[in-house]
């Protein structure tokens, strides 16, 4: 089995969110929290809600374009 891109989640202060997801995109995203659970050792899947923040941290972290515009304006984070 090859391993997922994202590790354990920390428990950190959330900010809330709504958003609308497609349903196909929730059922990935279900399908996602199961396997993450089977690599990372819980005995339940994480809701959904708890994988997305982490997930866009990554795609933000890994994305090069927008790494290297965020370096330039000099701002990290509002």
């Amino acid at each position: 089995m090859s391993k997922l891109k994202l590790g354990p989640i920390d428990d950190d202060k959330p900010v809330k969110l709504t958003l609308e997801l497609p349903a196909a995109v929730h059922r990935e995203l279900n399908a996602y929290a199961r396997v993450h659970a089977a690599q990372t050792g819980l005995s339940q899947p994480l809701p959904v809600e708890r994988l997305i923040s982490p997930m866009l941290e990554r795609f933000m972290a890994t994305d090069r374009g927008f790494v290297r515009n965020r370096n330039q304006s000099g701002s990290k984070s509002d």
